[in-house]
């Protein structure tokens, strides 16, 4: 479960992620150099990937510990690691 203060954190990385995608849109309509571009995309994944880093640490925080106090965390652990696997490829 994402905290309030978390949601919060997200919601503005994203945001700044939705206008970062919006400058890309802008530099490819004005046809603007290649590498500037692909710069630009350069940071927006950058950004995606601490978003995504902030809510699979909320994750291990809270349902992986919760799922190891249960007894049911090798099923949560395995399900983390695919994901992990995923998100690396």
């Amino acid at each position: 479960m994402l905290g309030e203060a978390m949601k919060k954190d997200l919601d503005s990385r994203l945001n700044r992620i939705k206008g970062q995608i919006e400058g890309v849109q802008t530099m490819v309509a004005e046809d603007r150099y290649c590498i500037d571009i692909l710069n630009q995309i350069t940071a927006v994944r950058r950004a995606l990937e601490k978003v995504a880093l902030k809510v699979m640490g909320s994750h291990m925080e809270s349902c992986v510990s919760e799922a190891m106090r249960s007894n049911s965390g090798q099923k949560k652990i395995k399900e983390l690691m695919d994901t992990i696997d995923q998100f690396v490829r």
